[in-house]
């Protein structure tokens, strides 16, 4: 690189980890907010570089998907973000790499100018952001002249980041401005939209179509009552279907153009409301606003299958379906009624024994009012 020319910068979104914390999920590939994680960040990163690459160790078709190159480490059996940032700087053809994780979904818009304006003032060989409290590593501007240096390190079984960094000429570059460039996700709870966020704990209860779903909630509700929870039921029916009778009043109020139809009674209140969008899905969110949360201890969600909420899993073995686990990393126990193949990282219950899972669900409620 001579003094004229100007410095050029190959992104590297890493997305090659095993994430454990997941449930061993490809988290690149997770869906937030309608896309996956990994689209997020190209959106950001992608502007910012002459070139961008992923790097990934499984599902390398899916990612190649999204139109740019996928690297791969060249050390096996997911050895950390330095294999991957030194498979960057190996296929890079710049003067440097900029990394970001897969599990951030918006990463800075200023994270190329700042870090790099910060590293050729300095003359250092590394530039490392940080929240004003701690670096954060995996977000790092890294001089691909490191790339022989990177690879000894790692030959010798080394892994730890910051001790590489600590070993080259380094700057922090200050980002507490933009703290929000740095959230991730490592559970699958994290993954929750802030519209979905609620203080009443929230159950879905997933499973394909007749494996038991409405069955089981009948059975659990009585016994969930009768230990003094107040719990609402938000259900997806994905045919047409009609709360009201042809020929009641509130039936022909409504059919005769009334958008929305509260029916009230001493007992029993009801809000109808049409949708002309016919096309459109419902979205758990617009339920959940219309609950009267004061008053709930629990929340029960059958069906919204791609809605981000904690799941349990209903598996049935003579429905003759594979388990939503682990494509579904929402998913945070199984209950089944047979011995799974090959034992899953999460908790697995007997889906006969109705008092083991009641047992899940006060843990569950105890554990999110703890949080």
């Amino acid at each position: 690189m001579t003094e004229l020319s100007y410095p050029t910068v190959t992104g590297v979104i890493l997305a090659g980890g095993e994430a454990r914390r997941m449930g061993g999920n490809d988290k690149g590939l997770i869906t937030f907010t309608n896309q996956p994680l990994v689209a997020h960040v190209i959106d950001h990163l992608a502007p910012q570089v002459e070139q961008l690459v992923i790097n990934a160790n499984r599902n390398i078709e899916r990612y190649q998907q999204f139109g740019y190159p996928v690297i791969s480490d060249s050390l096996s059996g997911f050895q950390g973000p330095l294999a991957g940032m030194l498979a960057g700087m190996q296929a890079a053809k710049t003067d440097y790499i900029l990394t970001a994780p897969c599990d951030s979904p918006a990463p800075s818009a200023k994270l190329r100018q700042r870090m790099l304006e910060s590293l050729l003032r300095s003359g250092k060989k590394i530039a490392v952001a940080t929240d004003g409290k701690r670096i954060q590593p995996v977000f790092a501007l890294i001089d691909c002249d490191l790339a022989n240096d990177l690879e000894q390190y790692l030959a010798m079984g080394e892994r730890k980041i910051d001790r590489w960094f600590a070993q080259h000429p380094m700057i922090e570059v200050d980002f507490a401005d933009e703290l929000e460039s740095f959230k991730n996700f490592n559970h699958p709870e994290d993954l929750l939209t802030p519209s979905l966020k609620t203080s009443v704990p929230m159950l879905g209860i997933a499973a394909y179509s007749g494996t038991g779903k409405t069955t089981l909630l009948t059975q659990l509700l009585p016994n969930l009552r009768k230990s003094g929870l107040n719990i609402a039921v938000v259900k997806h029916a994905h045919h047409l279907f009609d709360i009201d009778q042809p020929g009641k009043d509130s039936y022909r109020i409504r059919e005769a153009g009334a958008n929305q139809v509260i029916v009230a009674s001493r007992r029993l209140l009801a809000l109808m409301q049409t949708s002309d969008d016919f096309q459109t899905e419902p979205l758990l969110a617009d339920c959940l606003a219309r609950l009267d949360m004061h008053s709930l201890d629990l929340i029960l969600v059958e069906g919204f299958k791609h809605e981000a909420i904690p799941k349990l899993e209903l598996h049935r073995t003579n429905i003759g379906k594979p388990l939503l686990y682990p494509d579904d990393p929402n998913i945070i126990a199984i209950a089944t009624d047979t011995v799974l193949a090959q034992a899953p990282s999460i908790l697995v219950l007997n889906l006969n024994d109705l008092d083991t899972i009641l047992q899940f669900i006060h843990t569950f409620i105890r554990q999110h009012n703890h949080d």
